[in-house]
């Protein structure tokens, strides 16, 4: 069997219709974009009504230039000069003020817009579920957040005006040259196919390394982000010249992308400007030609050059605007993908209301869940566990026996693979999601601090808590006494992720938001771990009197905490292998025992 080859016609059909949806798919790509433009139609109509004058204008402008040199040069009359003259300061005043108007419009219009999509971009990520961070770097979400958002107003409120405004000069440009003379015009759209090849064979190769230079630029900014975080251990272990290497490293990366990017864009711009003006030197020796045979004037010979040059400078933006939108094509790829992202954690179109008073608080039934990032390794497997209303449960278990998993799927921020979740007697799945973490108030052993000052990190429980409320909050969880003495008190800035404070101040501060919201459930993963014997007293006081009538599922690590409980879960590889009270545990747990002798009693005699 013989297989026939291509035509060469039939090649060059292939490639220019991959060249095409190449500019296609680079369009299509930002059309969704322009959606975000829609609520200001009236700024936009106004821009394309200063971008309509400046161009008839710029068009007039050449027939002014025709005036001046035929009835003022030419002519020899002074006053036919000075009337020529006016003419073309008025035009040029009227340019003058399209071209305000259509400037400042179109990059309000940019910097509105990327701010909406900015906006819309940081909306969607708040609300996908955690799993979606295992997977995707905070780094390159940034970037997606800054420079790619910067790249669109660019292109929104620059690039494209410059488009539109060069086209309509492209177009008026070759009508009036047309109108001048159509065998000089010859050379011009002669030469404007020799202009597109190269804007075609260069523009999939921007745009390809458009996205690579973004996807590098990800990479720099994750690494840097990471060893900032990190600062202490870097200077810990004297890693200061090895992280410098190892980022000079990532930058140069980048900019070897970069730099290709840049090269294949001056290669582009550089071809269409040699062949624009390569045209129009040929059009003025020609022209020249029958200036001097008689057959135009010069008046008509410099008007025609006038528009040749703007039909050139014309054909010059459009092909660096096209760089630009292969560019932005990529970015606006990246962004809608990320709005297009669908959490894991639904909402039902109906949410049940919260039932109030419920005898069982909690109630795990038959839940058995796996991590998206280990789907082969269940963190829970088989988990049955009621959880009455208003007592005081404990869990205790080795690393990885999975007590904070229990945490992270009772606040929903994980659905099991199998079973399902009550809380107050209504499965969590059919309930509202604020209104069920609303519920509850969360200490973790490691807190989060936000890098603001005092007042909005304990408020962060309550936003709309009065400055008393503040205040009472921090002296319940011994947190006032420290506050005042900060530099400015409660308006103190604490530094990114609290780094001011000392582990124990910070743990209190996160002490404080949860008293502040006072919710129906407690979860503590040993909120008072990284206290201090005296802080731990009377922040334990403050636990004691906020866990009273309220249900309290505390991550134990200390003694004293497991003592008080009304009843202990011991877990182990993500089961619970047995429950009951601390003396009871004594006699039928292996593990519970192991505990308390390993951990529990000497936590208990380390203070």
């Amino acid at each position: 069997m013989s297989t026939q080859t291509p035509s060469i016609e039939q090649q060059k059909t292939d490639v220019d219709a991959h060249k095409t949806k190449s500019i296609s798919k680079a369009f299509t790509s930002l059309l969704p974009i322009f959606a975000f433009v829609k609520p200001y139609k009236l700024m936009l109509a106004l821009a394309l009504l200063a971008l309509l004058l400046t161009a008839a204008v710029n068009l007039s402008l050449g027939q002014g230039v025709k005036l001046v040199i035929d009835n003022g040069f030419i002519a020899g009359s002074v006053e036919q000069l000075q009337s020529a003259i006016l003419i073309l300061i008025g035009l040029i005043s009227l340019l003058a003020l399209g071209t305000f108007s259509r400037f400042y419009m179109m990059s309000w219009l940019g910097e509105r817009v990327s701010a909406d999509i900015r906006k819309t971009v940081f909306n969607r990520i708040v609300t996908l579920h955690p799993s979606y961070f295992e997977e995707n770097r905070s780094g390159e979400l940034m970037t997606r957040l800054t420079t790619d958002t910067a790249l669109l107003q660019s292109i929104i409120g620059s690039s494209f005006s410059m488009a539109l405004r060069s086209s309509l000069m492209l177009i008026g440009g070759l009508i009036m040259l047309m109108v001048t003379s159509i065998k000089l015009t010859l050379f011009v759209v002669l030469s404007v196919p020799v202009i597109l090849v190269p804007m075609m064979l260069y523009g999939k190769k921007v745009r390809k390394l458009a996205s690579s230079s973004q996807d590098a630029i990800a990479d720099v900014g994750t690494y840097a982000g990471e060893i900032i975080q990190n600062i202490k251990v870097v200077q810990s272990y004297t890693h200061e010249a090895k992280e410098q290497l190892a980022f000079g490293n990532e930058v140069e990366k980048a900019f070897t992308v970069a730099k290709r990017r840049v090269k294949q864009r001056s290669y582009l711009i550089a071809v269409v400007i040699f062949l624009t003006f390569g045209a129009i030197s040929a059009m003025l020796w020609v022209g020249g030609m029958d200036v001097l045979a008689g057959r135009m004037s010069g008046g008509e010979l410099g008007a025609f050059v006038f528009y040749a040059i703007m039909v050139a400078m014309s054909v010059a933006t459009v092909a660096e605007v096209y760089g630009e939108l292969q560019r932005a094509a990529g970015s606006a790829t990246r962004l809608l993908e990320l709005l297009e992202v669908k959490s894991d954690i639904s909402e039902v179109p109906e949410p049940t209301p919260l039932k109030q008073g419920a005898q069982s608080a909690i109630t795990f039934d038959n839940v058995t869940f796996s991590y998206p990032s280990r789907p082969d390794n269940a963190a829970l497997n088989n988990i049955n566990l009621s959880i009455p209303n208003g007592k005081v449960v404990a869990l205790v278990g080795p690393s990885g026996a999975g007590k904070t998993t229990l945490f992270e799927l009772l606040q929903r921020f994980y659905d099991p693979q199998s079973g399902n979740i009550q809380f107050n007697e209504e499965d969590i799945t059919q309930l509202s999601l604020t209104e069920l973490r609303d519920a509850m108030g969360m200490v973790p052993q490691h807190p989060v601090l936000f890098s603001s000052d005092v007042w909005h990190n304990i408020r962060y429980g309550k936003p709309d808590a009065t400055d008393e409320e503040v205040i009472n909050a921090a002296k319940r969880a011994h947190a006032h006494e420290f506050i005042v003495q900060l530099p400015e008190g409660y308006g103190s800035f604490l530094g990114e992720q609290g780094v001011r404070l000392s582990g124990g101040q910070k743990q209190r501060i996160a002490l404080a938001r949860a008293i502040l919201k006072d919710p129906n459930v407690l979860l503590l993963d040993e909120a008072t771990s990284a206290l201090d014997a005296q802080s731990e007293f009377h922040v334990q006081a403050a636990l004691d009197e906020l866990m009273t009538s309220r249900t309290t599922i505390i991550i134990a690590h200390r003694l004293s905490t497991v003592i008080h409980a009304d009843l202990i879960v011991v877990m182990d590889q993500g089961k619970i292998v047995d429950t009951g009270t601390h003396t009871s545990l004594l006699q039928s747990s292996k593990l519970y025992q192991r505990l308390c002798e390993l951990q529990f009693d000497k936590a208990n005699e380390s203070n």
